[in-house]
């Protein structure tokens, strides 16, 4: 950010395009600024910032109507009052996520003197334990018959099943697999590779399944985009049916993944995240082991992993059908 911020309205947008709340406008230019910076400076991956500027937003305009004058006035009351509120909309972790969001930013502008102690420091969310993932999960031979249903004659075949392979064989989030270029997929050791950039922009590569070698390898060949080194991996679709130069949006693979498991005939409603937990639970099936699973899922703890685990989901089908009634 250049130049000096001059807010002279209570809720005028920014140079950032955000809108500023009437209580952090009123406050002066110190505050309009220190919140700016909390989301264009400590915040780098846009969902979060994204959620967390949608919470802020609607918290401190509710302390508006609820008597907090100044941001200065804002109180462990109003947080506790609006946080239980939440509960009655919003599930657990979500409105987890917006309490975190108010404790991070009364945290910057406390540290930025805007104010002298944080409100939310001392209000507990809601309890929330998450021992299962609830991710839809498909079984191996229904992933196999969706990835041999495509019809790959077609770029938008190609580019379908090279995405969603990657999302099974690599263990890879959609917005690191959407984030890819081509050169992200490399040669080394005589084998291909990936490069994911997962949470944070940290580095991840590993090596291919055979399956996934040949599908990329088809896929980058047979489109021309082998070439285009520093373009996009996975491309939108232009009227002529030819991949462009547009990165494809998250919301558009889950349409075509939604499409795809029409097409095979599949009735559970997936998502992106399903082709994950897929891989990893077939994987563990296979003998694979937890601590290796959380390294190629680029996880920090195995607990996260076993969230994706659906193993048990097999055990406890065998045992109700045990119910001879």
């Amino acid at each position: 950010m250049t130049g000096q911020l001059t807010i002279t309205q209570p809720a005028e947008i920014t140079d950032t395009g955000r809108i500023l709340p009437a209580l952090i406008a009123a406050a002066g230019d110190r505050a309009s600024r220190r919140y700016m910076e909390f989301f264009t400076a400590t915040i780098r991956n846009p969902h979060t910032r994204r959620a967390y500027g949608r919470a802020a937003a609607e918290f401190l305009a509710w302390c508006e109507k609820h008597g907090a004058g100044e941001i200065a006035a804002v109180q462990p009351l109003h947080v506790a009052a609006w946080i239980e509120a939440q509960t009655k909309t919003h599930a657990a972790p979500t409105v987890k996520q917006r309490l975190a969001a108010l404790r991070h930013l009364f945290d910057w502008l406390v540290t930025g003197h805007v104010i002298e102690v944080n409100p939310a420091h001392a209000v507990r969310g809601p309890a929330h334990a998450v021992r299962a993932g609830r991710t839809p999960v498909l079984d191996p031979k229904e992933a196999r018959a969706l990835l041999d249903r495509i019809d790959v004659t077609t770029e938008i075949g190609l580019r379908d099943r090279a995405l969603i392979a990657l999302m099974v064989y690599s263990f890879a989030r959609i917005g690191a697999a959407l984030a890819m270029k081509v050169e992200d997929v490399f040669v080394q050791n005589r084998r291909l590779w990936v490069r994911l950039r997962e949470k944070g922009g940290k580095p991840h590569a590993m090596p291919c399944h055979h399956n996934l070698e040949a599908y990329l390898t088809v896929y980058l060949e047979r489109t021309g985009i082998i070439n285009d080194s520093k373009g996009p991996l996975f491309r939108t679709i232009s009227r002529a049916k030819k991949l462009t130069l547009t990165p494809l949006p998250q919301a558009s693979a889950h349409a075509m993944v939604r499409r795809r498991a029409a097409d095979a005939g599949i009735k559970t409603k997936i998502g992106n995240h399903t082709f994950r937990a897929t891989g990893i639970t077939a994987y563990l099936k296979n003998g694979g082991t937890l601590e290796q699973a959380a390294h190629m899922a680029n996880h920090s703890s195995t607990r996260t992993t076993q969230l994706y685990d659906r193993r048990c989901d097999e055990v406890n089908l065998d045992e109700v059908e045990k119910i001879g009634v």
